[in-house]
């Protein structure tokens, strides 16, 4: 063909060799492209506090929901039982949304059963001891509320009422104010001063490192991972404590609706 005798040996295009699909990734990495990049923008641009922290909150249950289990949801919420009382509002609810038959929301306002719970976190700036302790004053508001519990009918039977756990606590963060060095001290202090409706299970600092928490009697025992792996630590340990839980035991809808159409007195005793 005419133009062909320009072509040598040498003028081929011979394809590149393809690449090979990666067999690795590091999982802490996939993590932290989520959140961290995420948390750190809201911290740059966004002064004002309320709206940081409704930013942390929202970054947070973003990832809980990406990587959670279908069968869980995370979303901020207040908690309610069958008699009407209420916990503080909760930053952060991870609660059952498979067997749960009772989610009222009202002008946004999301109100959970206490029943449906698994775990509850509240979201902070910075790991310190004050932010321990109002988390461990927010577990305790959802803990001391009544849980109910009934039979569950199936085709061979009725199974036993489920037995009930208690529901695992965390505090949520950017970063410790603690140093590296000084984080598992400062962690067994003052995680020994809260009693154990506040005890608080798992923390993470995302950017310093997580932990995890186990009280017998008195003693308290801190695991700390490091900061490298902060958020990958956090989360597999949070699995394994929603695994030890399994499902939320079936509540007793007919206290809800007991209580739902009793009239309350008036203060004239009418």
């Amino acid at each position: 063909m005419p133009g062909d005798e320009n072509l040598g040996a040498d003028s081929v295009v011979r394809e590149s060799p393809s690449r090979k699909p990666p067999t690795n990734i590091n999982l802490n990495k996939l993590f932290l492209s989520l959140l961290i990049g995420k948390m750190l923008t809201s911290r740059r641009f966004v002064h004002h506090e309320p709206t940081k922290g409704a930013a942390a909150e929202q970054n947070w249950l973003a990832m809980l929901n990406a990587y959670l289990p279908q069968r869980y949801k995370a979303d901020s919420a207040f908690v309610v039982d069958s008699r009407g009382k209420l916990s503080e509002q909760i930053d952060i609810v991870i609660y059952d949304r498979q067997y749960s038959p009772l989610i009222l929301q009202q002008d946004g306002v999301l109100y959970v059963p206490a029943e449906s719970v698994y775990a509850v976190f509240d979201v902070k700036h910075q790991l310190r001891r004050e932010a321990i302790l109002e988390a461990g004053t927010k577990a305790e508001s959802v803990r001391k509320l009544k849980r109910t519990t009934v039979p569950v009918k199936y085709v061979g039977g009725t199974y036993k009422p489920g037995p009930l756990f208690e529901v695992i606590a965390g505090v949520l963060c950017l970063e410790a104010w603690w140093s590296s060095g000084r984080l598992v001290a400062a962690l067994d202090k003052v995680l020994s001063e809260l009693p154990p409706p506040r005890f608080i299970d798992l923390g993470c600092a995302a950017r310093s490192g997580s932990f995890e928490a186990t009280r017998k009697g008195k003693k308290v025992r801190v695991e700390r991972s490091s900061r490298e792996t902060a958020l990958i630590f956090f989360f597999l340990r949070l699995l394994h404590r929603l695994q030890q839980v399994g499902t939320v035991p079936a509540m007793d809808i007919m206290k809800y609706a007991v209580n739902l159409g009793r009239k309350r007195k008036s203060y004239d005793g009418g």
